[in-house]
C-alpha cells in the first residue's frame, strides 16, 4: 500500500528544506504524484531515499558529517526499521493466534464427539441394567411361588 504526503508533510518528515527536497524530486530521486496542482511524494520509498538504511542493526551511532544530517537520517531508518519488525511481530503473533484458535476449535469438536459417544453409552447401560433388574425381579417372583409349592407340598405329604 503506498502512501502519498505533500511536499511540507514530508519535508516535515524528514527534517529537510523545501528546496532540498524539490532539488530531489527534479533529479527523480524520489517517486511523485500531482492531484490537483500540488505534488506528493510517496512516503516509504521517499523516506528511504532520504534516508540511507546501511546497516541493518538497531544501534544509532551519531557520526558528524558535512551537511550534519546524518544522525537524523540514522535516526529515521532506525525508527522505520523498529516499525518494520513490530509489523513484522505482529503478523507473526496473529498467525500463531489463529493456529492455536484452530487448534483449540477441533479440540474442542473432538470433545463433543467424545461425550456424545458416553452419553449413548451411559443410555445403553442403563437400558441394560433396567432389563437385568426386571429379569431378577421375574426370577425373585418365580422362585417365591416354586418354593411355596415346594413347602405346600411338603405339607401335604407330612399329614
Amino acid at each position: 500500500m503506498q502512501t502519498y504526503l505533500s511536499v511540507d508533510e514530508f519535508c516535515k518528515l524528514v527534517h529537510l528544506e523545501r528546496e532540498v527536497i524539490e532539488g530531489m524530486i527534479k533529479r527523480g530521486v524520489l517517486n511523485t504524484k500531482e492531484e490537483g496542482g500540488e505534488i506528493y511524494i510517496e512516503a516509504s520509498e521517499g523516506t528511504l531515499s532520504v534516508v540511507p538504511s546501511t546497516n541493518s542493526n538497531l544501534s544509532v551511532i551519531p557520526q558528524v558529517s558535512g551537511d550534519g544530517f546524518s544522525f537524523v537520517e540514522k535516526t529515521i531508518g532506525t525508527i522505520l526499521n523498529l516499525h518494520e519488525k513490530v509489523l513484522d511481530a505482529k503478523d507473526e503473533t496473529l498467525e500463531a493466534l489463529r493456529n492455536e484458535n484452530k487448534f483449540l476449535k477441533e479440540a474442542l469438536y473432538s470433545m463433543q464427539e467424545l461425550y456424545d459417544e458416553d452419553r449413548r453409552t451411559v443410555e445403553t447401560l442403563t437400558n441394560q441394567l433396567k432389563n437385568a433388574q426386571e429379569e431378577v425381579e421375574f426370577l425373585k417372583r418365580k422362585y417365591k411361588l416354586m418354593w411355596n409349592k415346594a413347602v405346600e407340598n411338603f405339607k401335604e405329604n407330612r399329614s
